[in-house]
């Protein structure tokens, strides 16, 4: 490949991935919506399950076929049991108890330091001078933006930051572990799967809800936000996301997350006229200039080469001094 068509590529890659994190912004404004008309657990359930059908029929479509060997399925369960389960019903809680501009800084800015703290801690991975500046800044920042939470109804909100600092854990955790989860699996189906498994355990935990929802007097404008969810920010933007992964790699691909507060705060402010205190504005500029710093040197690093046998990806050669 000459070096014009890589540039072009990878700027492919950029946009897509771009666009990926916009239609992820958008999910906060319309989950907010709907977890403000639905029980959190039954919002997660349509959402999610809309999501699932969606990528089914894609998968069907496409000619893959939904066969996998049993050995695999145990991962898929485990995929969608963090990535799906836990990580929605966290996100929708959260979205129950506070705005969701709050989620929309706490959930895309935290998730890459945990991830750098734990891969730094358990993992073994080098803990550079920058890395541990980004992670002490990114949690004081998170401590400032939870402490400014004000009025009168501060302290739901409070519990609702506590459910989206604890996605974000769920989210660190189903990162670190993903890769290796879902390694030798399409990703297409991959992401359909988990998503269908990681639905039909959301189903199953708002069934006591479902009862109490009355459905006859939901709006058609409900129906068309569960409908956008489901096909937009969960089907296609799962899907130009793992491609991201796998096209530029995990560092890379998930700096592009630190964009998901742009779209997602401009949502919540003007769409839904929620507010931040100016504590919490601070607190979210320390956790994005903790998170640039943390994850800035992996991000910028010289991609991995493709596998010529389509395995993992070969790390850069690093040139050695004499």
């Amino acid at each position: 490949m000459r070096v014009t068509d890589r540039r072009t590529s990878g700027m492919a890659v950029y946009l897509v991935l771009t666009a990926a994190m916009a239609l992820f912004g958008s999910a906060f404004t319309a989950s907010k919506i709907l977890a403000d008309t639905l029980p959190p657990a039954v919002a997660a359930a349509l959402r999610f399950g809309c999501g699932a059908l969606v990528l089914l029929i894609w998968l069907g479509v496409t000619g893959r076929g939904f066969g996998l060997p049993a050995r695999d399925w145990p991962r898929i369960l485990l995929a969608g049991a963090l990535g799906i389960f836990a990580f929605n019903w966290l996100f929708f809680w959260g979205l129950h108890q506070s705005p969701s501009v709050d989620g929309s800084i706490l959930v895309p800015v935290l998730s890459p330091v945990l991830t750098t703290a734990v891969s730094a801690l358990f993992l073994h991975e080098t803990a550079s001078p920058a890395r541990i500046a980004g992670l002490t800044v990114g949690v004081g920042g998170a401590v400032l933006f939870l402490l400014g939470v004000d009025g009168p109804a501060s302290g739901e909100r409070l519990i609702g930051d506590l459910a989206y600092v604890a996605g974000a854990g769920v989210w660190t955790a189903y990162t670190l572990l993903g890769r290796r989860i879902l390694a030798g699996i399409d990703p297409l189906k991959a992401t359909a799967l988990t998503m269908s498994a990681g639905s039909l355990m959301l189903v199953l935990a708002a069934a006591p809800a479902l009862p109490s929802v009355a459905w006859s007097d939901l709006s058609a404008g409900i129906w068309l936000d569960i409908a956008y969810l489901g096909v937009f920010p969960t089907a296609i933007a799962y899907v130009a996301y793992f491609h991201g992964i796998r096209s530029m790699g995990p560092a890379r691909a998930s700096i592009m997350m630190l964009l998901v507060p742009v779209f997602g705060a401009t949502g919540g402010l003007v769409v839904l006229h929620e507010s931040l205190t100016l504590v919490q504005y601070a607190g979210g500029a320390l956790m994005l200039a903790g998170a640039l710093l943390a994850v800035a040197r992996d991000a910028f690093a010289a991609p991995a080469r493709p596998s010529r046998r389509g395995g993992e990806p070969v790390p850069p050669k690093r040139s050695v001094r004499r």
